[in-house]
């Protein structure tokens, strides 16, 4: 054991007999129910040995130290998935837009009705449908409330703008 450089406080320390590194895991392992009686028990050893070897060899502060490792692995690993999680997602979302783009680009824009169309535009771009919308009628895109020329400039809006995007989309 000597000579073996810095070890973490959870390892076998020193000077630290294989019964005596033993009595420390049962105690780590314990978590928030650990005590000297109780790994004497399980061990079948006596409390004034054990609790010795938890003295001379610093369980208390040893097992804090292995429970905040713990922890530190924990929440590493935590954020490890989150990242990946995003990756997966954000893939997920080009593959959807791509779709979107493609089929955009076989559809000819005057036979769509507006809400068709902006729910293509949204789609194109990532962007969440706009609010109100049930089961496929785009409630925010609702143009019976406007004349015909409204409708008109509204619809030659949206195709000037999928256009637009579709073209910067193309480059």
């Amino acid at each position: 054991m000597g000579g073996r450089g810095v070890v973490d406080p959870w390892e076998r320390q020193d000077r630290e007999s294989s019964q005596a590194f033993e009595a420390f895991v049962v105690y780590r392992d314990l978590g928030p129910a650990s005590s000297v009686t109780a790994v004497a028990r399980e061990l079948d050893k006596s409390r004034t040995l054990v609790g010795r070897w938890s003295r001379r060899f610093a369980w208390v502060v040893r097992a804090t130290g292995y429970d905040r490792e713990q922890d530190r692995l924990f929440l590493a690993e935590q954020a490890q998935a989150r990242r990946e999680i995003a990756r997966r997602h954000a893939k997920l979302a080009q593959a959807v837009q791509g779709k979107a783009v493609a089929r955009l680009q076989t559809l000819d824009p005057r036979e769509l009705s507006p809400s068709e169309l902006l729910r293509y535009v949204q789609v194109a771009v990532g962007e969440a449908p706009v609010a109100g919308a049930v089961e496929g009628r785009d409630q925010g895109a609702d143009v019976s409330v406007l004349s015909d020329e409204e409708r008109r400039a509204r619809m030659d809006q949206l195709r000037r703008e999928l256009e637009r995007r579709l073209s910067e989309g193309a480059q």
